[in-house]
């Protein structure tokens, strides 16, 4: 469909004297597209018609006209004089731009000149954009990762020429010319692209005579997926019983969708709660803990493979208190009471008490309370008889409380001196008997009582060995033969039993007995009773 151009006439008040003496010309500026149709004005004040109208373009006649009605074009001409002296162009090109000079004669020979420029211009045609590199979304959304390096081309054509420019519209600010120039082609890279350079792209090209625009926009994410895994941790509430945990993964471009879940005894992993957003807490009170049970904050997100989410997670643990359960200290004194807490998770409260009553102990003068890392410490100071008695470590987490037992004993100076007394009466009387026990010893080292050695069975009497050096002394000389000496050249030592009585009995038989008999058995029963080593 051919469009008809609306021209804006310009109407000019000429004088009589002006127009006779030739007066002088006015330019007017006619756009038109090709195929469309053109009207070049020339005479348009009031009703009159001009007798006789030339057109020319660069100085050649073009065509003339006059009268009514209008002249018409021959078949295949695409000009026309109307009435008014107007220049019709029929679907117009390209090569019909350029100025235009009209020349009209109107009723009593007056002349009237008139100039006219056609420009014919087209586009903006064939804009289009592209982004890259970027994935296409099914909503026609372009994405891209944090990072990375960004190219944007703008085209398109335009007759006489265009103006090509990128604007961008975000969340955080707004440019309505990020680049611009004169050409067909406009191009332009972001290194890095942040997060913050996500929004609204449009290309737009403007043909710099008709000054018609034509825009092509689209949305550009920024995805980003941050290195390092969530952060998880607990904090302790009001409720000692109680415990919330917080899991967040901050700068994750979209929101990436969070989940708590923990291994349960007996029932494998249980989910608590899930979301998208980039910060998720989970509250739990003393029935749903247990020791060394595992919470675990999984963050999932578009661009992360099933299998590949990065998460972080807590291993739960009961408090152990540990100490000395007895202590000792003297009356008048200070006392340090010392238990020492490493294993509890999330960290245990641990606090001192006093009596079976655990009564909470209030630091002051008397009770000083401390902490040096996992030692808790309790210093009683001017120890008295009323500071004895049962102290408890007490620790507590949200899993369960447990308490260390230390009893403390106190001492007067009476008690101590007594134990001291007794203890260096016990050693004077062990060192006594020490030596009393190596003095019997040192003074029979020559003899070695054998109960019952040589005797018969049922024999009451004992036999008592003497060990006598062969060169100090001779016992028995003329009655008991000598050894002979040893080949390896020491001396042979002797010994010599000799029968003690060990009842009255004996001693009367021995008695009733004649000398000779008495010398005939000992005589006869000595050889037997000689042993040499």
């Amino acid at each position: 469909m051919k469009l008809v151009v609306t021209l804006a006439l310009l109407h000019l008040c000429l004088s009589a004297t002006a127009a006779v003496s030739g007066g002088g010309s006015n330019e007017t500026v006619i756009t038109a597209a090709p195929g469309d149709v053109a009207i070049l004005p020339c005479f348009t004040v009031g009703n009159v018609t001009p007798s006789l109208t030339t057109w020319m373009k660069n100085g050649e006649v073009i065509i003339r006209g006059g009268g009514s009605p209008p002249d018409s074009a021959p078949v295949g001409q695409r000009l026309a004089v109307l009435h008014d002296g107007s220049l019709n162009i029929k679907e117009v090109t390209p090569g019909d731009e350029g100025s235009y000079l009209c020349n009209s004669t109107l009723p009593g020979n007056r002349t009237f000149q008139t100039g006219v420029l056609l420009q014919v211009t087209s586009g903006p045609e064939n804009v289009s954009m592209s982004i890259g590199p970027a994935t296409t979304l099914s909503n026609g959304t372009l994405t891209t990762y944090r990072g990375s390096t960004v190219s944007f081309n703008c085209s398109g054509s335009s007759y006489p020429a265009q103006q090509l420019t990128w604007a961008f519209r975000g969340d955080l600010f707004n440019n309505d010319s990020l680049v611009s120039a004169n050409g067909s082609l406009l191009e332009f890279k972001i290194e890095d692209i942040q997060p913050s350079a996500q929004g609204l792209y449009s290309c737009r090209a403007r043909n710099i005579v008709s000054h018609q625009a034509v825009n092509k926009s689209t949305q550009l994410l920024v995805y980003y997926v941050p290195n390092r895994h969530p952060d998880c941790m607990w904090t302790l509430m009001q409720d000692p019983s109680h415990i919330q945990f917080n899991c967040s993964w901050l700068g994750a471009y979209p929101t990436p969708l969070l989940r708590w879940h923990a291994n349960q005894a007996g029932q494998g992993d249980h989910i608590y709660v899930s979301r998208l957003t980039d910060n998720l807490s989970l509250t739990l009170n003393r029935s749903q803990l247990f020791k060394g049970q595992m919470l675990k904050c999984t963050a999932q997100h578009r661009t992360i493979p099933p299998g590949k989410e990065k998460s972080c997670w807590m291993t739960l643990e009961s408090p152990y208190p540990q100490g000395d359960p007895l202590v000792t200290a003297l009356e008048g004194t200070s006392i340090t009471l010392t238990c020492t807490e490493t294993t509890s998770k999330p960290p245990a409260n641990t606090t001192w008490r006093k009596g079976l009553k655990q009564d909470e102990i209030i630091p002051g003068s008397k009770y000083i309370l401390s902490r040096q890392g996992a030692d808790f410490k309790l210093t009683i100071t001017n120890v008295s008889k009323d500071d004895e008695g049962v102290y408890f470590c007490r620790s507590e987490n949200p899993l369960s409380i447990t308490e260390l037992e230390v009893f403390l004993t106190v001492k007067t100076d009476s008690s101590v001196n007594t134990g001291v007394v007794i203890g260096i009466f016990i050693a004077v009387l062990i060192a006594g008997a020490a030596v009393v026990v190596a003095k019997t010893v040192y003074s029979s080292r020559h003899q070695i009582c054998l109960g019952g050695g040589f005797g018969q069975v049922g024999d009451d009497r004992g036999d008592v060995l003497n060990l006598v050096e062969s060169d100090d002394e001779q016992v028995f000389q003329d009655s008991v033969p000598r050894l002979p000496p040893i080949t390896n050249g020491h001396h042979t030592t002797l010994v010599q039993i000799h029968r003690i009585p060990s009842s009255d009995h004996e001693e009367t038989e021995t008695a009733d007995t004649s000398p000779e008999q008495q010398e005939d058995t000992i005589q006869a029963e000595e050889p037997e009773d000689l042993v040499s080593f």
